[in-house]
């Protein structure tokens, strides 16, 4: 399914001159965006990085604030695997996902930086992914090809041409969107002053990848997965929610599933008062993950999970360009790298390995939080002051 994000979402005005006119600045003969309005561009054709090839590529994206004159404000905010453009609020109320680290007065203040997000390549908010028509008008479904988060980092790069964007002053992310802006570092490293990678690594790791092929397969053993071709029929509603299910306990630490649910029941439910297993009660944590696996079903396309998640399981910084410091040592940007104490899916070691193989001293701001993963993004704010100081630097 493709995902309407707003009533609001509009094409990406243009120039007489062709030059595109994102939110917040208004060109001769061109209209004003709001801040928070899903806008479309159109990339052209893309060739990537396996072998695949799209004929034609749309990418989604939100800005907030005002682009300066020679394009030198924007920062640019990568996404998580299932994350949105909607950062933060804009025209209408709607939280946005990451609020602590962009909005008024925030590190990356509207009021001063011109801060965009963009749908991944692949993804199901707006951008080109699965759900999206071929060119013989059907859904690419199974035909959809490997995306790589490179590949990705190319198309926004052409986005960025369009908007009048030649460097960034900041790419910034969080677990995959992190993975997002190191790549942008390193593939255009004379585009990005300043990176921020946080909680995540330079590639990902066999276990990493191991938890990631468990949840793509829950997805593919639905029964209504039909090869991936089930647009226009039943979904795979319960593999998409089991692969979430796997997925949420690795963005969660054991001391805070413990700590919220322990061996709790969940009320009326007693898990040993029961015939046979199959008929058994459930413990609050089991109704807590159910809960998260039906939440995504309701917003989230099970190709795009899966293509997303292969495009994670694809991030190697280092992939064709020698050692990870010899890969590293294109990087030219000020690198800011943070960990969650508790991480259990990108453990603090990964950080501090990738902190040692940049060029120059790279530190590593840790976020004190007990729910592992996740606290990148409930505990961002920790290290306002820290990035406040990157931002600004």
């Amino acid at each position: 399914m493709t995902i309407s994000v707003s009533s609001t979402d509009v094409p990406a005005a243009e120039a007489s001159d062709g030059t595109v006119v994102p939110a917040g600045r208004t060109l001769s003969g061109s209209r004003t965006i709001p801040d928070g309005t899903v806008q479309y561009l159109n990339i052209g054709s893309l060739k990537l990085e396996a072998g695949g090839f799209l004929p034609d590529v749309t990418l989604a994206y939100e800005t907030w604030g005002t682009l300066n004159e020679d394009g030198s404000n924007a920062i640019l905010v990568q996404h998580a695997l299932t994350g949105s453009t909607h950062v933060t609020r804009g025209a209408g109320e709607e939280e946005g996902w990451w609020e602590q680290l962009a909005g008024p007065g925030a590190p990356a203040d509207t009021g001063r930086f011109f801060v965009i997000s963009v749908n991944i390549l692949g993804g199901c908010y707006g951008s080109t992914g699965p759900s999206s028509n071929a060119p013989d008008g059907k859904p690419w479904g199974s035909r959809f090809p490997l995306v790589t988060l490179r590949d990705s980092t190319v198309a926004e790069a052409r986005l960025a041409d369009r908007l009048g964007i030649g460097t960034w002053h900041a790419v910034v992310g969080g677990s995959m969107g992190g993975a997002r802006a190191l790549e942008w570092a390193v593939t255009f490293p004379e585009r990005v002053r300043r990176c921020g990678v946080i909680s995540v690594g330079a590639r990902s790791t066999a276990e990493q990848i191991a938890f990631a092929q468990a949840q793509t397969l829950a997805i593919r053993q639905d029964r209504h997965f039909n090869g991936g071709d089930y647009y226009g029929g039943p979904e795979p509603t319960e593999g998409l929610a089991l692969a979430r299910r796997i997925a949420h306990i690795t963005y969660r630490s054991a001391y805070e599933l413990d700590f919220r649910f322990g061996r709790n029941a969940q009320a009326p439910e007693e898990p040993l008062q029961a015939d046979a297993l199959a008929g058994r009660g459930r413990y609050q944590v089991e109704s807590y993950l159910d809960y998260q696996g039906n939440k995504l079903v309701r917003r989230f396309d099970a190709n795009s999970y899966i293509a997303l998640t292969e495009a994670l399981m694809s991030h190697d910084v280092s992939r064709g360009r020698g050692t990870l410091k010899e890969a590293l040592a294109r990087v030219t940007a000020d690198v800011f790298v943070a960990a969650v104490e508790t991480d259990r899916l990108y453990f603090p070691a990964q950080s501090l390995e990738l902190a040692e193989a940049l060029p120059g001293n790279v530190d590593v701001h840790m976020i004190d939080s007990p729910i592992g993963h996740d606290g990148f993004l409930t505990e961002i704010g920790q290290l306002n002051a820290q990035l406040r100081e990157h931002f600004l630097n």
